[in-house]
């Protein structure tokens, strides 16, 4: 292992940057030669490669995005984009490379996997929704500029007496809804894994108001969607004023939280390690506080296993 390129796909999350940093000055302390890669798949096939340095990755550590920048890439769906891809590692000498990314990425890190290339994968996705890992980099920032949001909301839902329905993102994942609901103290949590009863959502608003609840949050998580129309209908039903605020992509953005910042870290310098090692066809997690690593095939193949204690807690603790 000689050389080792990096690249960045799918959406971005908080702590790529930290990710790329510690694979670039991990791989230069190893005396490997690392090579960034714009653009993701799309920058693969068509050479967006240059050599990186420590001081390519000087002051980076605090900053949202990617600078790698990220693509989607319909031709490297095709069997033709990956053998092209495949043949321009070899043109650059790249003997193994590491993606930063989430399940697509990974899944494009697996098919250059069964064509011969080394190839390690970094969870980087706010959505956690890759089972193998407790936790993937992105996501406990995302829970902040949730959570820094809802304070902000709940102050004006008070004043003015209000329900507020907050859609926040995830795909057909609830945990970004599930974790920031129990942290920020809503009355109901929605999310795929569950769905809800409308009437039952409507009983615990009008418990809430007989009680002298001021104000009633409600977390709803995209992968159930429709927060405009829920809102209308909670509204219609309960006679109380009701808004909805879709936080959209604000929640990718931002400085990374200091675990995000120390998990990407760790797991940069990990993928690195593995290469050397002569390991392919990984990805890297953390399981109990350790970072640990899995064949890549096993990773994609696990469901992920949504958490009934949580849930069952933001019930508990919502009354």
């Amino acid at each position: 292992m000689r050389t080792i390129g990096v690249l960045t796909s799918g959406g971005d999350a908080p702590g790529m940057n930290a990710a790329i940093r510690a694979v670039v000055r991990t791989g230069i302390d190893h005396g490997l030669k690392v090579m960034g890669i714009h653009r993701g798949y799309s920058g693969l096939i068509n050479g967006e490669i240059f050599e990186m340095d420590r001081r390519s990755v000087s002051d980076i550590i605090h900053k949202g995005g990617t600078i790698l920048k990220t693509a989607r890439c319909e031709e490297f769906t095709t069997d033709a984009g990956r053998e092209k891809a495949v043949n321009v590692l070899k043109v650059f000498g790249i003997d193994g490379l590491v993606v930063i990314g989430g399940d697509g990425s990974f899944r494009g890190a697996q098919a250059l996997s069964k064509l011969g290339v080394a190839a390690v994968g970094i969870p980087g996705t706010i959505d956690n929704d890759l089972a193998y890992t407790q936790y993937t980099v992105g996501f406990d920032t995302a829970l902040n500029t949730v959570l820094d949001a809802i304070n902000k909301i709940r102050d004006t839902s008070s004043s003015h007496e209000r329900i507020s329905i907050i859609e926040v993102m995830g795909r057909n994942c609830g945990d970004i809804a599930l974790y920031t609901g129990i942290a920020g103290g809503a009355e109901k949590v929605i999310i795929p894994e569950k769905g809800y009863d409308l009437n039952e959502l409507c009983r615990i608003i009008i418990e809430g108001k007989i009680r002298g609840k001021l104000h009633n949050l409600i977390l709803l998580a995209e992968g159930v969607g429709g927060a405009n129309e829920l809102a209308s209908k909670v509204e219609n039903v309960t006679g109380i004023e009701t808004r909805s605020t879709i936080l959209g992509h604000i929640q990718r953005g931002g400085s990374p939280s200091a675990f995000d910042r120390i998990l990407a870290s760790t797991m940069g310098a990990r993928a690195v390690e593995l290469l050397i090692e002569g390991k392919s066809s990984r990805v890297v997690g953390v399981q109990g506080g350790k970072i640990s690593d899995m064949d890549i095939d096993e990773a994609l193949s696990m469901k992920h296993e949504f958490n009934e204690y949580l849930y069952n807690l933001s019930r508990v603790l919502s009354y």
